[in-house]
């Protein structure tokens, strides 16, 4: 249903429920704002950036989407993505790589295609997470060792060595910033949990670095003076050449905004006992990258640690994500002259608990317990993300998933010969009886979808056969799908029973299968009498067929 939540929940809104939602919105926006700064700052873009991303992502994410309580804004797991964006086309390069991401996830949205989402495999959407959060921990080193490096190189084991050959450059006092942000952040909420313990640490980290007048990089330095306010559109300038160069980023952007929005979304479900439109909330997800693209924000998407937040504190629906996008806009215009003085190293700690809450550390731990296909494609694509980038992770991962899929389900599907001694079932039974077990006739079970892959292994198993019968019985009553390397299958099958004279009879064929070959045509080629219903239309079939040989 094409149709945002938040309709849907004033039809039975109450004043009990809007203070509940008001005061959820507020923490939230609370939490927001320093990890909205962190994320822009991480991201390549200037600290208001991030803010704005949370502000206009956010307020139309909760205004069209198909969550009752997802918050949307800027994430860790674009930061590789925008990154690379900007460092090969500039700022205008991303504005226009998220307005093509926004319109792709309309299209998602409106030809319904949000539950392809769910086919992602989950040793994929692990894999990639794992390796972007090593990517963003190994981004935030340079400030978190407060090191004075002019250049650093993008990839990531070049990256690595300019870190090792630079710490005798050390600032003792940024290092010791940045790990008294990361204990705050950790052992704070076993002292209070209802106050946002990243607000506290930056709060606590700038007053000690302005008050101690520490020798350390902020904001100011790094930036300058940075803008209080909503800029006015910006619209990018076209170019027909700019599509081609910056589908595939956009693609990137929208397959990875739509996995992290609608695994969000189900997160959600499972707190409030909701049900989210996955497809209304790709449409939403879409609009809101269109519009902070434009206002100059970076890609948005749905927030898992912000939307937790969000239920947690009283949430039941989008009103909550309309108020934090409010709060946000005012926080920003009353906040923003101090924002400026807080620590590099402190956004760095801040960026380093985030790297360590979105990684999936505890799959590695489960490696050699999970099928070793899973494992692998696990492995390849963390290490790809973080050796080269997340679109060849993805797409090396999907690859390989599906051919290992493709050999697992060839694997299951089996050939059995029912004619041999160790078959007792009544049909087989039958055959026996009629044809004294002699080799006039041979009857297949085939058992599991047939495929490319198993046609194949089928086919060797017939041809390993010394001698062909005279008549070949297949029982398909256990095969659900037959594709086109299947039917390629059967009719190299039908030639080499041709070739030898032997006729060929299939039993209990399911009805998607027989469409698929009557469609092609095989069917009437081998006469729709050998297509038999069940073991008493096999015996008189092949007594016949017997008889004319």
């Amino acid at each position: 249903m094409l149709l945002p939540k938040l309709f849907t929940c004033m039809k039975d809104y109450s004043k009990e429920q809007f203070f509940k939602d008001l005061i959820a919105g507020i923490i939230v926006a609370i939490i927001a704002l320093p990890l909205s700064i962190a994320l822009g700052i991480a991201s390549g873009v200037t600290p208001e950036k991030g803010i704005i991303t949370a502000i206009i992502g956010g307020f139309f994410v909760s205004l069209l989407g198909g969550s009752r309580v997802q918050i949307g804004g800027p994430t860790g797991a674009f930061v590789v993505i925008i990154l690379g964006i900007i460092q090969k086309y500039g700022l205008d390069g991303l504005i226009f790589a998220t307005l093509m991401a926004g319109m792709i996830l309309i299209f998602m949205g409106v030809f319904k295609l949000g539950s392809l989402v769910e086919f992602i495999p989950y040793p994929i959407t692990t894999g990639f997470t794992s390796g972007i959060a090593i990517i963003i921990f190994s981004t935030q080193v340079k400030d978190f060792l407060g090191l004075n490096i002019e250049n650093i190189p993008s990839e990531f084991i070049a990256k690595w060595m300019v870190y090792l050959k630079n710490l005798g450059q050390t600032n003792m006092q940024a290092l010791m910033i940045g790990f008294l942000t990361i204990l705050i952040i950790v052992l704070f909420p076993k002292i209070n949990r209802k106050v946002p313990s990243t607000l506290i640490a930056i709060f606590v980290a700038t007053l000690l670095a302005k008050g101690l007048n520490l020798e350390v990089s902020t904001i100011q330095t790094q930036f300058g003076e940075i803008s209080g306010s909503i800029p006015s559109i910006h619209f990018p300038t076209f170019d027909f050449s700019k599509i081609e160069e910056l589908i595939i980023p956009a693609v990137a952007i929208a397959v990875l905004g739509s996995v992290e929005s609608l695994l969000s979304a189900v997160v959600a479900d499972g707190m409030i006992g909701g049900n989210h439109r996955s497809n209304m909330e790709l449409v939403g997800q879409g609009v809101a990258n269109i519009f902070s693209a434009l206002f100059g924000g970076i890609p948005v998407t749905g927030a898992i640690a912000r939307t937790a937040a969000n239920v947690k504190n009283g949430a039941r629906t989008p009103i909550s994500g309309i108020v934090h996008s409010i709060t946000l806009f005012f926080m920003m215009i009353i906040l923003m002259p101090y924002v400026k003085y807080i620590p590099m190293a402190s956004l760095a700690g801040i960026l380093i608990v985030v790297s360590y809450n979105m990684g999936e550390w505890d799959e590695f731990k489960q490696l050699n317990k999970c099928p070793k296909s899973d494992a692998l494609v696990f492995i390849v694509t963390f290490l790809l993300t973080i050796i080269f980038d997340l679109v060849v992770a993805i797409e090396v991962g999907m690859v390989l998933s599906a051919f290992l899929f493709m050999k697992r389900m060839a694997n299951i599907t089996q050939f059995n010969y029912m004619l041999g001694e160790d078959n007792s079932s009544s049909d087989q039974l039958r055959l026996k009886e009629e044809f004294k077990i002699s080799s006039d006739i041979d009857f297949y079970e085939i058992i599991g979808p047939f495929f490319f892959g198993a046609a194949d292994k089928f086919i060797k198993t017939v041809r390993s056969t010394h001698k062909m019968p005279k008549i070949l019985v297949l029982d398909l009553k256990q095969v659900p799908i037959i594709d086109a390397t299947g039917y390629s299958a059967l009719c190299r099958l039908y030639e080499m029973c041709t070739k030898s004279n032997t006729r060929l009879v299939f039993m209990q064929m399911q009805e998607e299968p027989y469409k698929i070959l009557e469609n092609y045509g095989f069917v009437d080629l081998l006469g729709r009498e050998r297509f038999c219903d069940n073991i008493d239309e096999v015996v008189e079939i092949t007594q016949k067929l017997s008889t004319a040989a």
